[in-house]
């Protein structure tokens, strides 16, 4: 890496790990209830020479109150609408760089106070994940990316298959196992030692496959959660460990499910995504008359995780969720008015239940689009494009959240600053 961190001047001192106390996360003592963002391609900005970007960008969110960052730990494989540059290029090969990289991105944090979840393996292909471990180890061809609604059932059925064969969970758990033992080359502080990490999660949005799948993937579905929370429970006893599942819906709707895959002693609290036009609340080419549908079925879905979380009094965090441009544009110099409103009533929603010691702890925004820049003849993913907040096999400028979106960006500062 070409910059160096002056860690003298770091805000956070060894040993203020966040924990959990009953239905609240706490630092020093205090509950801590934060406001953060999705920049899961940190690392790949910072290894593929943007490293001058990452600062400056870290340095606009520390500014806004934005603290918390869900960053992506882990990538497997290489192909078409996939990241460019893997954690894993080949299986048991191990990208030092990327790793580097990832060092860099945890001291720049350190310095500024802001705290890291790391995600270690992903249900979807846009960064290999549980596919690229099946067909490690099946030898089967990597499935079809989800570029259309069509294309999902199959590949959730075959990357659904990772919890049931051995030797792509034993893989998994040879990388998840180096990287939480792995020693920060910039820092000299050991991962597992160094309270810039929130939490360890599992997985970016682990499910038992399509809704069908539910019952008959339960047992191994679950059998992975729990066996991958003891491993980094007894290589790490010092961080938080999350499941990164999506709630309910990631969950095959089953209230059963959500809470046996959280239940457990080692999973110490729970996640849940909201996605309003992804989930078909929301109609883009019906601004006006669908917003409100959007906006009552998201309370119902926030009060169901709240009363889940309350069961199980355990603390809650809002991890993903996120709103299209006006018109459904991608363009960053659109409009976000519609985006706006929801999320202001969203956050308004979440920080209410925090503040009065619900057991709502905080949210991350998905996703933080920054300074990068989508391609305008297309907006279609294509190595060497920028890395904005949208993963490569969606469009680009979908979700993102930019530098430049004032608007959008004094709704989350306000709430920010009701989290300082």
């Amino acid at each position: 890496m070409s910059q160096k961190s002056n860690l003298n001047k770091s805000p956070i001192p060894s040993g203020e790990f966040i924990k959990v106390e009953g239905k609240q996360l706490k630092l020093n003592d205090q509950p801590y209830i934060f406001m953060g963002t999705n920049m899961w391609y940190a690392a790949n900005l910072a290894a593929e020479g943007y490293q001058d970007r990452l600062i400056k960008e870290l340095d606009q969110l520390n500014e806004l109150g934005i603290k918390n960052i869900r960053i992506l730990g882990a990538s497997e494989g290489s192909g078409s609408f996939r990241i460019n540059k893997s954690f894993q290029p080949e299986v048991g090969v191990y990208d030092d760089d990327l790793l580097k990289a990832l060092d860099y991105v945890l001291a720049e944090l350190r310095k500024r106070g802001m705290y890291a979840v790391i995600y270690l393996n992903n249900f979807w292909e846009w960064s290999g994940g549980m596919a690229q471990y099946v067909s490690w180890s099946t030898g089967k061809s990597f499935p079809k990316p989800i570029l259309d609604e069509k294309d999902r059932p199959a590949f959730m059925e075959y990357s659904a298959r990772f919890y049931s064969i051995p030797s792509a969970m034993q893989a998994f758990r040879e990388y998840a196992s180096m990287l939480i033992k792995r020693t920060n080359s910039i820092t000299g502080v050991p991962y597992r030692d160094d309270p810039t990490i929130m939490s360890w999660q599992l997985a970016n949005e682990p499910r038992p496959g399509r809704l069908e799948d539910t019952q008959p993937n339960k047992a191994s579905y679950l059998g992975w959660i729990r066996d991958t929370a003891n491993l980094i429970k007894e290589l790490d006893p010092n961080h938080l460990v999350s499941t990164g599942s999506e709630g309910l819906v990631g969950s095959g709707l089953s209230d059963e499910i959500f809470l046996s895959a959280h239940e457990l002693v080692e999973i110490d609290y729970l996640t849940f995504h909201l996605w309003a036009y992804n989930w078909g609340w929301f109609d883009p080419k019906d601004e006006e008359g669908t917003f409100p549908v959007a906006i009552n079925k998201a309370m119902d879905y926030l009060e169901q995780h709240y009363a889940l979380a309350n069961t199980l009094n355990k603390p809650l965090t809002l991890e993903e969720f996120g709103f299209l441009r006006d018109l459904k544009d991608y363009n960053p110099e659109s409009s976000t008015n519609w985006r706006d409103k929801y999320f202001s009533e969203i956050l308004m929603l979440v920080y209410d239940n925090a503040l009065k010691s619900g057991p709502m702890s905080g949210s991350n925004f998905w996703a933080w689009g920054g300074m990068g820049s989508p391609s305008k003849l297309d907006y279609l993913w294509k190595p060497g494009v920028e890395y904005i907040g949208d993963p490569p096999h969606e469009p680009q400028g979908f979700y993102s959240v930019f530098s430049s979106d004032s608007s959008t960006l004094a709704v989350l500062g306000k709430y920010a600053k009701m989290c300082m």
